[in-house]
C-alpha cells in the first residue's frame, strides 16, 4: 500500500524489518522450548537469544545466492554465531512453521489496531446520532423525497452497521491468530508438539488443530472478507455523506482546513474528497477478498501459490482498512450539519412529503383505502405540476387539513424505541471497543 493511505502504527507492523524481527522472535521462542526439552544446550540458547535481527540488505544479499528468502534469513541470522550454536536454530522446523506463526502474530496485532479504530468510529457515530436525534431531514427512496426522518436516525443505522462489522472482525481475528510448528507436512516427526504449544502461547496464538505444513488459508479468507464487509459499511456511510454534500442538497459538509483548495481551475469548488476517497478504498478491499478466496485451495499438504498474493493483499488490505476506518471517524467527527438546510429541503416540495399522513388520516376517518389514495395522489400531482402547496390542492378537493398534519414533527414522535436500540450498543461491547 502506498504511503499516502498508511497510518504509521499499522504500516510499522508490515515493514520488512518488522517481519524479520518477528521471525527472529519465533526462532528464539522455539529454541527456548527445545532447551526446556533438553534438545538445545542452555549455553547455545544464550547465544541464539543474543543474536541481532539481520538487516534487510544482508538478507537480500544472501538471497541472491540461495533463491529462498527463509534460508537467506537463517543464514544472515546465524552467520555471526559459533557453529555449535547456529546448528540448533530452526531445529526440526520447516519454512512455514516460521513464516505462518510469525504471520499469525502480525495479523493478530493488526486486527487489534483495526478493532480499536473501528471502535472509535462506532463511538463517534453513536455520539453524533444522539446529537442529531431530533434534527428533522428528508428521507429519500430511489433518490426521491419520501417522508421526514431525522439525521440522527440516519447515523444510527450506520453505527449499527459498524457494530456488526466489529463482530465479524473480532471473529476473524480469532481465526487468523494461530500458528503451527509441526515440521514437514505437519506430522511432528522431527519436533515435539510442546514447541508449538510453547511458542504459540507466548505469542498469544492458538494452534492449527490438524496442521498440514501451513496454516489453513480459509482463515485468511475470513479475515479479508471481514475487511471487505467493513470497507463496504464505511463506503455506505461515506456515499451518503457525498450525496448530502451535493450543491442542490447541501445538508452536510466535510470539515475544511484553511489550506483547502478544491479545484486547480475553479476556486469556488468544495468537493467531498474525503468521502470519495473512502469509497474508492472499499473497492480495493473487495477485490483483495476475492484473491484471498483463491488462496484457500492449495495442492496437497501445501504449495506456494498463495505466498506472492499474500505479500500484496494482507498488508495492503489491513493498511487500507485501518486508514479508511480512521479517516471515516475523522469525517464523522468533523462533519458540519446544516439543520436549516435540512428543514428547507423538507419544505422544498411544498408539503408533498406529508401525503401519506393525509391519506392515512382519511382512511382512519372512514374513507375507502383505494379511494383515499387516489384522491390524495390527484392532489399531490396537481401540487407538483402547478407549484402550489399540497394543502391548497387538498382543500380544492374538499380534504380538510391542519397545520399539525403537515409538519415533520408528526413523523418523529414515535422513535423512542429506536433510540433505546441505539443505546444497546453501549451495553453490547466487543473487545477493543470502548464507548
Amino acid at each position: 500500500m502506498i504511503e499516502r493511505y498508511a497510518r504509521p502504527e499499522m504500516a510499522a507492523l508490515w515493514t520488512e524489518e518488522a517481519k524479520y524481527a518477528s521471525w527472529a522472535e519465533v526462532e528464539v521462542l522455539a529454541s527456548t522450548a527445545q532447551a526446556e526439552l533438553g534438545v538445545v544446550p542452555e549455553a547455545d540458547l544464550d547465544v541464539i537469544r543474543a543474536a541481532p535481527v539481520p538487516t534487510v540488505a544482508r538478507i537480500r544479499e544472501l538471497e541472491l545466492t540461495r533463491d529462498h528468502e527463509i534460508l537467506a534469513f537463517l543464514a544472515a541470522y546465524t552467520e555471526a554465531m559459533p557453529q555449535d550454536s547456529a546448528r540448533w536454530v530452526h531445529h526440526g522446523m520447516t519454512s512455514y512453521d516460521l513464516v505462518d506463526t510469525a504471520l499469525g502474530h502480525t495479523l493478530a496485532r493488526s486486527c487489534d489496531l483495526l478493532l480499536t479504530a473501528a471502535g472509535e468510529l462506532l463511538r463517534v457515530l453513536v455520539e453524533r446520532a444522539e446529537e442529531h436525534w431530533d434534527t428533522p431531514c428528508i428521507a429519500r427512496t430511489h433518490g426521491i423525497h419520501a417522508e421526514p426522518t431525522s439525521f440522527g436516525q440516519k447515523l444510527a443505522g450506520h453505527a449499527f452497521a459498524v457494530h456488526r462489522s466489529v463482530g465479524r472482525l473480532t471473529a476473524a481475528r480469532e481465526a487468523v491468530a494461530v500458528g503451527t510448528i509441526s515440521g514437514p507436512v505437519g506430522t511432528y516427526a522431527h519436533i515435539s508438539p510442546y514447541v508449538e504449544e510453547f511458542v504459540c502461547a507466548r505469542l498469544g496464538l492458538g494452534v492449527e488443530p490438524v496442521p498440514t505444513q501451513v496454516v489453513a488459508r480459509d482463515r485468511h479468507a475470513q479475515l479479508l472478507a471481514a475487511l471487505a464487509a467493513l470497507g463496504s459499511v464505511v463506503e455506505h456511510f461515506a456515499l451518503e455523506m457525498r450525496l448530502l454534500q451535493r450543491t442542490e442538497v447541501a445538508e452536510v459538509e466535510e470539515a475544511r482546513t484553511s489550506a483547502y483548495q478544491g479545484s486547480s481551475a475553479m476556486p469556488h469548488k468544495r468537493n467531498p474528497t474525503s468521502s470519495e476517497r473512502l469509497c474508492g478504498l472499499a473497492r480495493i478491499l473487495r477485490a483483495n477478498a476475492g484473491a484471498a478466496y483463491e488462496n484457500v485451495a492449495l495442492w496437497h499438504e501445501r504449495d506456494l501459490a498463495h505466498s506472492s498474493v499474500e505479500r500484496v493483499i494482507l498488508p495492503d488490505s489491513l493498511i487500507a482498512a485501518h486508514y479508511q476506518v480512521t479517516a471515516a471517524a475523522e469525517l464523522a467527527r468533523g462533519l458540519r450539519v446544516s439543520a436549516d438546510r435540512m428543514r428547507s429541503n423538507i419544505d422544498a416540495t411544498r408539503g408533498l412529503v406529508y401525503s401519506s399522513a393525509v391519506y392515512l388520516d382519511l382512511v382512519e376517518s372512514g374513507a375507502d383505502r383505494e379511494a383515499a389514495y387516489r384522491l390524495v395522489q390527484r392532489a399531490a400531482t396537481e401540487a407538483w405540476q402547478s407549484g402550489r402547496p399540497l394543502a391548497d390542492t387538498l382543500r380544492a378537493h374538499d380534504v380538510p387539513v391542519t397545520e399539525g398534519q403537515l409538519a415533520p414533527e408528526r413523523f418523529l414522535g414515535n422513535r423512542s424505541h429506536l433510540k433505546s436500540r441505539l443505546e444497546t450498543i453501549r451495553k453490547e461491547l466487543h473487545p477493543h471497543v470502548d464507548l
